[in-house]
C-alpha cells in the first residue's frame, strides 16, 4: 500500500510560482559577458561575437517550438502556441524575430550572408541550442513547455540594452534593436501561457521539483552559451587555440 504520509506537501500555486521567479539568479543576465556589456564594456568584435552565436538560438526557436507543437494533442494549447512561431519566423507582412536578429546583425557590422552561413558559430553554443532542441523533441509538452520560462525574467534583459545600448555602443545602427522592442510585449505574453500551463500541470510536489529541474535545465543552456562565448572573446581562447596546424 502507497505510504502517503511520506510524501512531502505540495506547494500552493502561489509557492510553486515564487520557487520558479527564484530561480532568475541563474538568469543570463548575471554571466560575466552580459554584466561587461551592460556596463559597455565590450569590443566590437565581442558584440559581434555574441550577435552571431545567439543567432544560432534564434533560429532554433522556432523549431523547439513545432516540436512542443507536434507532441501536444491540445487543440487549444496549439492554437496560443503557434504564435510563437509567427512572431520568429514572420506572418504576413512581419517579417519576424529572425530577420529582426538578422538585422541586429547587419547593425554591428556581419553582413546578413556572413550571419546566416553560421561560421561563427561555436561548437560549446551549438552543443547547448542543440541539446534544448532535442529535449523539447523528446519531452512532454507539458515539460519542453515549463522549459520556455526562462521568459519570466526576459523582459528585464531587453529593457537593458534598449535603454543602455544607444549610449554604450553608439556605433550600432538603432534600427537594429528592432528585436528586443518586440520583444519586450511578446515575452511577457508568452509567459503567461506556459505558466499557467506549468502552475496547472506540475501538481505533486515530485512533479513540482521536477519542475525547476527543467527550468534549471534550460538556465544552463543559456549560461553554457556564453561560457562558450567568454572563452573565446573574453579570454582569446577560441576552440582549438592551443593547436598549432
Amino acid at each position: 500500500m502507497r505510504d502517503t504520509m511520506s510524501e512531502p506537501t505540495p506547494w500552493t500555486r502561489e509557492e510553486f510560482e515564487a520557487q520558479l521567479r527564484a530561480k532568475e539568479a541563474y538568469y543570463h543576465i548575471n554571466h560575466p559577458y552580459h554584466v561587461l556589456m551592460a556596463d559597455g564594456k565590450l569590443s566590437k568584435e565581442q558584440i559581434q561575437g555574441w550577435v552571431a552565436n545567439r543567432f544560432y538560438y534564434q533560429i532554433k526557436i522556432p523549431v523547439k517550438d513545432s516540436a512542443i507543437l507536434a507532441n501536444c494533442p491540445d487543440r487549444e494549447t496549439r492554437r496560443q502556441w503557434i504564435q510563437r512561431i509567427h512572431d520568429h519566423d514572420g506572418w504576413g507582412e512581419d517579417a519576424g524575430g529572425i530577420e529582426a536578429w538578422t538585422r541586429l546583425g547587419v547593425a554591428v557590422g556581419i553582413p546578413r550572408d556572413e550571419l546566416w552561413s553560421l561560421k561563427h558559430v561555436l561548437p560549446g553554443v551549438r552543443f547547448a541550442v542543440d541539446a534544448y532542441v532535442n529535449f523539447a523533441r523528446r519531452a512532454s509538452w507539458q515539460e519542453a513547455a515549463c522549459s520556455s520560462l526562462t521568459e519570466l525574467f526576459a523582459p528585464t534583459i531587453h529593457k537593458q540594452r534598449l535603454s543602455g545600448w544607444p549610449d554604450l555602443y553608439p556605433w550600432i545602427d538603432q534600427e537594429g534593436l528592432a528585436y528586443f522592442r518586440k520583444r519586450v510585449s511578446q515575452a511577457s505574453r508568452d509567459v503567461e501561457h506556459g505558466l499557467a500551463i506549468t502552475l496547472d500541470y506540475f501538481k505533486t510536489r515530485e512533479q513540482q521539483e521536477r519542475a525547476l529541474e527543467i527550468l534549471q535545465f534550460k538556465l544552463d543552456i543559456l549560461w553554457s552559451m556564453l561560457d562558450a562565448m567568454y572563452l573565446a572573446y573574453i579570454e582569446n581562447m577560441p576552440p582549438y587555440f592551443n593547436i598549432k596546424a
